[in-house]
């Protein structure tokens, strides 16, 4: 296995009028699981079509270990990546596809079988290797394109969105699976996905991208605990987080602190020095509700979701939409006025750009 680079990495498409990935560096570490996050267009699957030398970048580098790979032909890298529909060859066998690289190569026959019916038990494929993929289910597919990628023993594992056409159930586990692939080969994989869910729970960090460019790199739970800006705060956790705009004014006592304010809610912040336009992030979790004046303000219950592990409540607060998720089964009816409490030990600060103040 080996590292993957990628130092100031640009590409622009000629009459389009932003790049699809704008000065963009980032280390894979040698055997780690690296998800790539991020909505449709953010670049994630460009990056990486560069690792593979399927786009030719417009600037920077590619190196994977320390072999600068920018300008070489795909099978000159020794990466092997996995698509979103699978790309079997319908003719073949799951046997003959898993193979078939090999054969390209060169290998012997014994080697062949080897590595074949290695992958095959791996996977759990051995007693469908006869058949076709039209014989197969979506996640039988997708373990056969699995098993494809990892018989050739790759530097680094490229999977692009693998998931994505299978059922929620299924999801989760072959998520599962993979992570205890990864683990067992020790191998470099980066993983594409717009799914929060598989980013948190399979990634050992997480790199964020919007509109071409890296937002924020860490891992899970940094990522999560301490967002760069509003649009990787937003990106992780469901319900999203609130983002509440607002300004910090200095406190009625003159103490240290500073107070937001945003329509009917009033929260004492730890801002000593800074005054104007703020917004804060809260996570629902971090919501409470309470009796009418005795929390941080008031909100409208606009939607109840009775979820059986908790209750998701949609508020209006003074104009902004607010998201609470409560413990249990909680009784509160659509329709009425409560107060609301925000944890003071999870807030988080963005100016008015949305950079996090720190």
């Amino acid at each position: 296995m080996a590292s993957v680079t990628l130092r100031g990495l640009t590409l622009a498409y000629d009459g389009t009028a932003q790049a699809a990935l704008r000065d963009l560096s980032l280390e894979i570490h040698d055997g780690e699981l690296l998800v790539l996050l991020g909505p449709s267009g953010s670049g994630k699957t460009t990056v990486l079509r560069c690792i593979a030398g399927l786009e030719d970048p417009t600037a920077g580098d590619v190196l994977i270990g320390d072999r600068v790979v920018t300008h070489l032909p795909p099978a000159e890298r020794d990466v092997a990546m996995v698509f979103q529909n699978y790309a079997l060859y319908p003719h073949l066998t799951v046997s003959e596809n898993i193979a078939f690289a090999l054969e390209v190569r060169g290998a012997s026959k014994a080697e062949i079988d080897r590595r074949v019916t290695d992958a095959a038990a791996r996977l759990g494929l051995a007693d469908l290797l006869e058949r076709r993929p039209a014989d197969l289910s979506g996640g039988e597919r997708q373990r056969a394109a699995l098993a494809r990628a990892i018989v050739r023993e790759p530097a680094a594992f490229l999977l692009d969105e693998p998931l994505s056409n299978l059922d929620a159930n299924l999801r989760i586990e072959l998520r599962a699976e993979l992570v205890a692939l990864h683990r067992a080969l020790r191998a470099t994989m980066v993983y594409v996905t717009h799914d929060q869910g598989e980013a948190m729970t399979m990634g050992q960090r997480i790199a964020v991208l919007h509109e071409g460019a890296l937002r924020q790199v860490g891992t899970p739970a940094e990522v999560y605990q301490r967002p760069a800006d509003v649009f990787v705060a937003r990106s992780l956790g469901t319900p999203a987080m609130n983002v509440l705009a607002g300004r910090a004014r200095g406190t009625a006592d003159g103490g240290d602190d500073r107070m937001f304010e945003s329509g009917s809610l009033r929260i004492p912040v730890a801002l000593p020095t800074y005054e104007g336009e703020v917004q804060i992030g809260v996570r629902p979790e971090h919501v409470g509700v309470c009796a009418v004046d005795q929390g941080a303000g008031n909100g409208d219950i606009l939607i109840v979701e009775l979820l059986g592990n908790e209750t998701v409540v949609h508020l209006n607060a003074g104009g902004q939409a607010l998201i609470a998720r409560l413990p249990g089964l909680v009784d509160v009816q659509v329709g009425t006025r409560v107060g609301l409490k925000l944890d003071r030990r999870h807030l988080h600060l963005f100016d008015a750009s949305g950079l996090r103040i720190t």
